[in-house]
């Protein structure tokens, strides 16, 4: 009976032991309130587990003691032994004190979302390549309209025609993300006869001047509305002609490579074959190495996988892009519906890689390293040019602003300045008056050597004059005198005698 008791009161005592278990499971710290709520259920979890073994195993050991006493005193024996302790383990959980700037990349997401996005887009090529089509195509809005049978316009071929800078903006939105996106366009250039300066000058002066409004908004006083207009991306269409480049590509880029991030494509690249793409390719990379040419190359970082370090190599690889832009949705022979364009012996898919390039553009230019274009446009193409527009101004970096103020040194600093410049305009001076000494010797010398050329000259003319003269008297001398005869003949007279003259002889 009293076993019976004592196996009623254990399975009672241990149910409600159970239950305080249950209710009394770790709650985390409320200090921690930036832990992240997952984390926290989790190891909320698992701490009450805990508590519910150590609990079990506490109930089954009490219950295994108190059924051994009970059948001791049952039998009246009186050799009692002691109950034996069971020490219940006790699992202590070490909390790995979350800070929170995990979330960092969050935070930035939800700021980049409420911001948006902006990108400059500059297309340079001649006209009838594709650029509307391309672009209309990269971007899957129609930012240009482009006609089926576009007019052609007959000019002067002796009238130049100049080239414009044309602006398109637009706010495009996907998946809640918006991007402010500009193109600017450049009609005109190389369809002059000559495209020396006429063609590449007005490029380069419009990215300079976007470069000069950005450090002119940048050093005001209140910066808090400065906005990007940098070009972040230049798209050189080169035409599908399957040699190399000609001397205006070579000449243009050389002038903006170290701008702007370039990034040569071949235009309507259906118009090759696939060996004359390669070649083409080969041709136009040797061109750009041997001019000494920059390009836009994907970086590959340390933390990228294998699949993402091969994407960007592949990516690499197809520079320059030969690309096919279209907007036409055609059905193929298997019933898909694709962008692309239809031939009689068949179908260029815009959006197949085994056609053309486009997919890899659009994967270097929007999908994967939009932000490398815009972060290599401000941390290095235009830090470059800030430093040497600044130089040019005369203006140069001064460690010394926030050092500590000493009215002394400063003096003796202004006065050293001004000694270095008296002195540097003293060498100035110097170097100028030998300038023109050594200029007016040297004039002086010039003018000697002339006239001692020139009395040479007529010295020598002189003595072949004397001479002549000498000459021309020795012949007289030797020549016989003649006498005229009545009937006009002359007879020689005798050696010795002279001619009388008069009318007696």
């Amino acid at each position: 009976m009293t076993t019976d008791k004592s196996s009623v009161s254990v399975n009672a005592d241990s149910s409600s032991f159970a239950a305080s278990a249950n209710t009394s499971s770790p709650v985390p710290n409320s200090s921690s309130g930036n832990q992240d709520q997952y984390a926290s259920s989790a190891e909320g979890v698992s701490d009450t587990s805990n508590s519910k073994n150590a609990a079990s195993v506490s109930v089954d050991g009490s219950e295994d003691a108190e059924s051994k006493t009970a059948t001791t005193d049952a039998s009246g024996k009186s050799a009692a032994k002691a109950p034996v302790e069971h020490k219940v383990p006790i699992i202590k959980r070490k909390l790995n004190g979350y800070v929170g700037f995990a979330n960092l990349p969050k935070q930035w997401h939800r700021k980049s979302i409420r911001r948006g996005f902006s990108f400059n887009l500059m297309v340079v090529g001649a006209k009838g390549l594709g650029k509307s089509t391309l672009i209309n195509a990269l971007f899957n809005k129609q930012l240009y309209k482009v006609d089926s049978a576009p007019k052609f316009s007959y000019r002067d071929p002796n009238e130049p025609v100049p080239v414009t800078i044309e602006t398109v903006s637009s706010e495009i939105e996907e998946n809640n993300v918006k991007l402010n996106l500009t193109v600017i366009d450049c009609p005109g250039f190389g369809e002059n006869i000559d495209n020396t300066e006429v063609s590449w000058k007005p490029i380069v002066d419009e990215i300079d001047r976007r470069f000069d409004e950005y450090l002119e908004e940048e050093t005001k006083v209140n910066r808090s509305t400065v906005v990007d207009n940098r070009v972040h991306a230049l798209l050189y269409f080169i035409e599908p002609t399957g040699h190399a480049l000609k001397p205006l590509d070579i000449e243009f880029m050389k002038q903006v490579h170290d701008k702007v991030n370039l990034i040569p494509v071949i235009a309507r690249s259906d118009t090759l074959t696939e060996k004359e793409v390669e070649s083409s390719k080969q041709m136009i990379l040797e061109d750009i190495k041997n001019q000494g040419i920059r390009l836009f190359t994907p970086p590959i970082y340390e933390n990228d996988d294998d699949e993402t370090v091969a994407s960007t190599k592949g990516i690499s690889e197809k520079i320059p892009f030969a690309v096919v832009g279209s907007t036409n949705y055609i059905q193929t022979s298997d019933g898909r519906t694709v962008r692309g364009r239809s031939y009689p012996w068949g179908i260029i898919e815009v959006d197949n890689e085994e056609h053309c390039d486009f997919v890899k553009l659009r994967q270097l230019l929007i999908r994967n390293f939009m932000e490398e274009l815009k972060e290599t446009t401000g941390n290095s193409l235009y830090e470059r040019y800030r430093s040497e527009k600044l130089e040019k101004l005369g203006i140069k970096q001064d460690d010394s602003v926030f050092k500590e103020f000493d009215p002394v040194l400063k003096q003796e600093e202004e006065k050293q300045l001004h000694e270095a410049k008296l002195n540097n305009m003293e060498a100035q001076m110097r170097s100028i008056f030998q300038q023109k000494v050594s200029r007016e010797e040297k004039k002086l010398q010039e003018t000697e050597a002339d006239l001692f050329s020139k009395h040479k000259e007529m010295r020598e003319k002189l003595l072949k004059q004397i001479k002549l003269l000498e000459e021309k008297k020795k012949d007289l001398q030797k020549a016989p005198v003649k006498t005229v005869s009545p009937k006009g003949y002359s007879s020689p007279q005798p050696n010795g005698q002279k001619q009388r003259k008069g009318f007696l002889r």
